[in-house]
């Protein structure tokens, strides 16, 4: 992990955890439970992000993170802006203000892989790509939402930890929403198979987040 992705995941775990407390400081003035949120975003992302960097590993890739940018819109290649927007701090803070904290946009990252170089030497067969695929990709980042689904999972049977379990829930449905650079879009695109596969898990697990009284 180079300097520059360890910022940029030191500035996704603050977003996340004022996104998440937003609520409580601003009607309750619980200044405190932005300690709890913030311990919270650390878990989440650190599984996200290592689950992912596990796979990476396997498949003889790396994978960085950065906060989600928009800069292209439309299909061709010069229709871009002249300056990335950080929409991974612009959308979910604004949400955050003007609902009171009551929206919980949690997309807040986005990845980019490469192949690691000993990946043309070590792949042979069906798997001997120089080169990441689609697949490869989805793959990471459904990785990545898989591990988080797994937290929740667990952290749901000990009663201390049944916030975390909602909150890592629906960091998962956020991220799987397929628009622009979102883990969603990497996965849809490289299967639709395994895409559908965890929106459904990861909707029901929303789901039961939401009647355990998250939102």
């Amino acid at each position: 992990m180079n300097e520059k992705e360890s910022i940029h995941l030191i500035i996704a775990i603050i977003l996340l955890a004022i996104v998440i407390s937003f609520k409580e400081m601003v009607l309750d003035s619980n200044f405190l439970y932005f300690g709890i949120a913030l311990l919270f975003s650390f878990i989440i992302i650190l599984v996200n992000v290592t689950s992912k960097k596990v796979m990476a590993g396997w498949l003889d890739a790396s994978v960085e993170h950065r906060i989600w940018f928009w800069k292209r819109f439309g299909f061709k290649p010069h229709r871009h802006l002249k300056k990335e927007i950080p929409l991974g701090a612009i959308i979910p803070l604004i949400f955050s203000a003007f609902s009171l904290g009551f929206i919980k946009i949690m997309s807040i990252l986005t990845y980019e892989t490469s192949a690691l170089k000993r990946r043309a030497a070590r792949r042979q067969g069906y798997y001997s790509y120089t080169e990441m695929t689609d697949f490869h990709i989805s793959l990471i980042g459904a990785a990545g939402i898989l591990g988080v689904l797994v937290l929740s999972f667990i952290s749901y049977w000990f009663q201390p930890l049944e916030e975390l379990a909602r909150i890592a829930a629906f960091y998962a449905f956020w991220n799987m929403i397929p628009v622009s650079k979102l883990d969603g879009t990497h996965i849809l695109f490289g299967s639709k198979v395994i895409w559908t596969i965890l929106a459904a898990i990861t909707l029901v697990f929303t789901i039961f987040a939401i009647l355990l009284g998250f939102y």
